[in-house]
């Protein structure tokens, strides 16, 4: 691998080996394709395409056929003049994560230490010379650790990466100090603010020495003032090499890093040894069922779209959704079976992916996602919101029906709702919704959907809601006001929150909602619900 150049953005030690150029049969549209992920990525989730223009060095024509195509797959969707990230496009990572198992098999104890300790509790795992989160437990408060899934993060800021580099060899730190040479104030790392002035690389190497000796690592306040934490390794089963980093994160005005030594360092070995205890039970993965119809699907879309669907980037995107759980490492031809693709398409793709470093290739011909998938629109939307999710939703939703829609959850008592997102409607006569209004639950359609999801025993009038799917109230919050409402349900199938749309009496009859508008509410319904259950995978997803 060359040494880096100098970066102005986060993903730029993969930019460096794109600039150095692509193998001969490297697929050309996907590495654009995969450059303007991750672009988008960088800015957050949100560019015109103007600035992803800019951002990519690609023709404005180049740029529109990417979009156009990622807009089919719904990775990327339009809003006004920008383009933003969708949620399915954590299916990229997801594949990943699923792969890994590890979030799965040692997120609840994550979790539960969270709880215990009542701080921010992550796992992290190795990604070249870095760290990058696969699972955070953070604690809600004014102050609180704010790191993603999927973040990348310099090892010499971090006790992971002090944890990490204990089993590094020559080439990897030879690859460090390159890239420490190439970016001194870590500006190729968003995630964390640069470094001014730069450290001396030689302190690095000490904590790696007394990590080595310990065991364990804290980080004083390395990556900013007042965050400090304190690090342990899961071990793989029977091995001595770490399969992640488990850290409880804090501020100094809660912990010093000797309180973290002496009061939670104890804890966290406890939970460590847990975790380790969980791997080595955990039963072999039963693999599910691969994706099917990619290869059709792409060819028809390649019909409908005609030039303006690359289907060598849709192909290669698809490449990764043959992993996941019980698919961690596949042969080329397994992977063309999963997709439907043929050899040579894979083989290629597989190449590409390589190149980029989103796939390893092992010594027994076997292929691998790798950590940096996520740099794929993971980060910026693991920490969305059900709202955020919906409200796109909900503007088509206005949009077709002229008539306003909302979404609401119940509040904690179960007597009220609360509006939670919103889309209005261009008319004279309309209801106005205003986020973070309450009303009496009985009294809505919104209401009586969350209640007949969670009353026990229900009333008859809230039995006939949860039967039919339904809630339709006619002017009884007020005259002329009628609205009918669905439920929107979580990956679990447990009602989060409602969906409505609400109308004039004189302008639709109560069989006008049922025949006309619930269709297209349960629909909306269904695409929000699609959404929060690929958001919500390995991340938690609020209700508000």
């Amino acid at each position: 691998m060359p040494a880096p150049m100098p970066a102005k953005t986060a993903l730029d030690a993969d930019a460096a080996r794109v600039e150095a150029g692509p193998p001969d049969e490297a697929v050309g549209p996907l590495v654009r394709g995969v450059g303007v992920l991750r672009r988008l990525t960088e800015a957050g989730g949100t560019l015109s395409p103007s600035a992803l223009e800019r951002a990519t060095g690609l023709a404005r024509s180049t740029v529109d056929r990417i979009t156009a195509t990622l807009s089919r797959m719904d990775y990327v969707r339009p809003d006004g003049r920008d383009v933003v990230l969708a949620p399915r496009v954590m299916e990229l990572g997801n594949a990943y994560l699923a792969a890994l198992r590890l979030p799965a098999l040692l997120g609840a104890h994550a979790d539960a230490l969270a709880d215990e300790l009542d701080e921010s509790v992550s796992l992290a795992v190795a990604d070249l010379d870095g760290i990058r989160f696969i699972h955070q437990a953070t604690r809600h408060r004014a102050m609180s650790v704010s790191f993603r899934i999927g973040d990348l993060l310099p090892a010499e800021r971090t006790a992971p990466g002090s944890l990490f580099a204990t089993e590094w060899t020559e080439p990897d730190w030879t690859r460090w100090r390159a890239r420490r040479a190439a970016d001194p104030t870590d500006a190729a790392f968003p995630a964390v603010p640069p470094l001014h002035p730069p450290t001396d690389d030689s302190a690095f190497a000490e904590r790696v020495e007394r990590a080595r000796r310990d065991g364990w690592a804290v980080d004083d306040q390395l990556i900013e003032p007042g965050l400090v934490a304190v690090s342990v390794p899961v071990r793989h089963p029977g091995t001595s090499r770490a399969a992640c980093v488990a850290s409880v994160v804090s501020h100094t005005s809660r912990h010093s890093a000797t309180d973290l030594r002496t009061t939670l360092l104890p804890r966290l070995r406890t939970a460590v040894t847990a975790m380790e205890s969980a791997l080595r039970t955990a039963p072999p993965p039963e693999p599910g069922p691969p994706p099917a119809g990619l290869a059709t699907w792409t060819t028809a879309s390649k019909h409908q779209l005609g030039r303006d669907f690359v289907e060598s980037l849709a192909r290669g995107l698809t490449v990764p959704a043959a992993f996941g759980e019980g698919r961690s490492a596949l042969s080329l031809s397994e992977v063309a079976r999963a997709t439907g693709l043929a050899r040579a398409t894979v083989r290629r793709a597989l190449l590409t992916h390589e190149h980029l470093g989103l796939v390893r290739a092992h010594p027994d011909r076997t292929y691998a996602l790798t950590p940096r998938i996520l740099d794929l629109g993971f980060p910026p939307l693991s920490r969305t919101t059900l709202p955020r999710l919906a409200e796109p939703h909900l503007r088509l939703l206005a949009d077709r029906l002229h008539e306003p829609t909302a979404l609401a959850v119940l509040t904690p008592d179960g007597t009220e709702i609360q509006y939670t997102a919103g889309a209005s409607a261009s008319r004279v006569l309309t209801v106005h919704i205003t986020v973070g209004a309450r009303l009496p639950a009985a009294a809505t359609s919104l209401g009586r959907v969350l209640l007949a999801d969670t009353t026990t025993p229900l009333p008859p009038a809230l039995a006939e809601v949860r039967a039919r799917g339904y809630a339709l109230v006619d002017e009884e919050l007020e005259s002329g006001l009628r609205s009918i409402a669905v439920p929107v349900r979580d990956r679990s199938g447990r009602t989060v929150a409602a969906l409505n749309v609400a109308t004039h009496a004189a302008r639709r009859t109560l069989e006008d909602c049922v025949h006309q508008v619930l269709p297209t509410l349960r629909t909306t319904a269904d695409h929000i619900e699609s959404d929060l259950r690929t958001a919500s995978r390995f991340t938690h997803i609020p209700a508000s």
